[in-house]
């Protein structure tokens, strides 16, 4: 049987015409004036073919509106690669005789279709529009003529209308980048309200209170200079007159008034940022202990390191006091964690122990005491600290000691090698077991001696790139090399503290706190 041929369309759409060589050009001229070509395209496969008359379809209607002739040609709209049809038509190929008149836009074509393919091609999902400005207007007039705008990706800027701002409250969305406030003449407000210069903005006040995200444009005349400069003053981000407003000064300062107005909230919030890390660097350390020794001999140093970043104040916490007996109390203890509310656990419990202690209370009960504390302030049942607290008697020969799931201090006499106070006399850590005891453990200090308390961080830090921690040996031979080298007070605990660091091969990821407390 015949095999159909398909009818050549005569039809080609603005945008699936694609560009023309000179070749094509040429035979595509002779074949509208109805003259032989000197040369056929090199896309062409058949002679060309004269094309029956049609009448002229003007381009111009199916043509986008212009651009604005500031954006660059990197940022004007791309037409799409690909056109496809439905199953059972094909796309025209360029070919002789095809090409737009000059003279009046009309499309001719004279190209052989090819049969359409066995398979049809889908159409591919369309693909959402891109997202671009958005404006909106609010003046007493809804039909107030407002050019065309376009973005920097050259998109149409899109454009809400609202008489008042009771309306404006309602279009105002997220999606709105931009508000263009139409400010009606100063002396017919005046006349109406009554009221002096200061309350011709009221209007603009009230957007931008309704409005604090958004950049605010004020659109007024050019003799009402004075009141527009005020509009900026008061907060907009710039002021248009009407008789100079089109579509290029429109869309540019639209597109200014948006970046300023990130800009501005940009720098807020840094500022914002910056006052309160004041603030809480000055309330931080404000909580970081003030140690009462005084009439005592005894010497005392500390180092603290909290580990998160930027923060004066970990889940570690210290302190030492003197009560009126001559005894010296001194505690450390650590909060598991390493958050800000770990850390204000910690300063709780610090105030609460300082508190107990001028009360008269040590050992088991004070423990017991904090333990509850614990239990009525934590935000977790499975939060605990651990807590070693020492006091040492008045003439310094003798200390009691206590350990809460804490690390043994550090005991260096003179001319002794520093050495570990036994732990197995310890106890559990605060809020773990709720009926728990802690035994106090009395020590011979003797006449001359330094005692290092301190946290888990200490000891924890790695060694090299392997996973061997340094430990509580390994800390006590730094501490008695650097003692040997004539290291004493805050200068042993700093460099100390470096060596762990250097240990490490950078920052410990847990708080630290050391504190030391020697008779010479």
């Amino acid at each position: 049987m015949p095999v159909p041929v398909p009818r050549p369309r005569t039809d080609v759409l603005p945008h699936q015409a694609g560009p023309v060589d000179p070749g094509c050009a040429e035979t595509a001229r002779a074949a509208a004036v109805g003259m032989p070509a000197h040369g056929a395209c090199s896309g062409a496969s058949h002679p060309p073919q004269t094309a029956p008359e049609a009448p002229p379809t003007p381009l111009a209607a199916a043509r986008p509106a212009p651009l604005p002739r500031d954006l660059p040609a990197a940022e004007l709209p791309r037409p799409a690669a690909d056109h496809r049809l439905p199953a059972g038509r094909t796309a025209a190929r360029p070919a002789a005789g095809h090409a737009p008149d000059p003279a009046n836009g009309t499309v001719f074509s004279a190209t052989v279709e090819a049969p359409a393919a066995a398979e049809p091609l889908s159409d591919p999902p369309p693909e959402p529009p891109a997202q671009g400005l958005t404006l909106l207007l609010i003046g007493e007039d809804p039909n107030s003529h407002v050019p065309e705008m376009w973005d920097w990706a050259g998109r149409k800027v899109r454009l809400r209308t609202a008489r008042n701002l009771t309306e404006a409250e309602r279009l105002l969305t997220d999606d709105v980048h931009c508000i263009l406030l139409d400010l009606t003449p100063a002396e017919g407000e005046a006349r109406t309200t009554g009221g002096s210069r200061g309350d011709e903005l009221g209007v603009l006040r009230d957007v931008l209170r309704m409005a604090p995200a958004q950049a605010v444009l004020v659109l007024t005349c050019e003799t009402d200079a004075e009141r527009a400069a005020d509009a900026v003053r008061v907060g907009a981000q710039d002021y248009l007159f009407r008789d100079e407003l089109d579509g290029k000064v429109l869309s540019r300062a639209v597109r200014y008034a948006v970046e300023r107005k990130r800009a501005d909230l940009a720098q807020r919030q840094l500022t914002e940022s910056r006052l309160r890390a004041q603030e809480n660097a000055r309330l931080e350390r404000g909580l970081l202990p003030t140690p009462l020794l005084d009439g005592s001999e005894l010497r005392f140093a500390a180092c603290y390191r909290p580990g998160r970043s930027r923060a004066l104040l970990g889940g570690d916490f210290y302190d030492t006091v003197r009560t009126p007996d001559g005894t010296v109390h001194a505690m450390i203890g650590d909060v598991c964690g390493h958050g800000p509310d770990e850390a204000a656990l910690g300063v709780e419990l610090r105030i609460a122990w300082r508190a107990l202690t001028f009360a008269g209370l040590y050992g088991d009960e004070l423990l017991a005491t904090l333990q509850k504390v614990l239990e009525h302030e934590r935000s977790d049942d499975e939060i605990f600290a651990t807590l070693c607290t020492v006091d040492i008697s008045e003439d310094g020969h003798r200390a009691g000691v206590c350990l809460a799931g804490h690390p043994a201090p550090l005991l260096a006499r003179a001319g002794q090698r520093p050495e570990l106070l036994p732990y197995e006399f310890g106890g559990p850590a605060l809020g773990l077991l709720p009926e728990a005891r802690w035994p106090r453990r009395q020590v011979e200090l003797g006449a001359a001696w330094s005692l290092l308390m301190y946290t888990d961080g200490l000891i924890e830090g790695r060694i090299g790139e392997g996973n061997r921690r340094l430990g509580q040996e390994g800390m006590t031979e730094l501490v008695a090399r650097q003692m040997a080298n004539g290291l004493q007070g805050e200068e042993l605990l700093e460099e100390s503290v470096r060596e762990v660091r250097a240990l490490n091969g950078g920052e410990l990821t847990d708080d630290v706190a050391v504190l030391l407390l020697d008779r010479r």
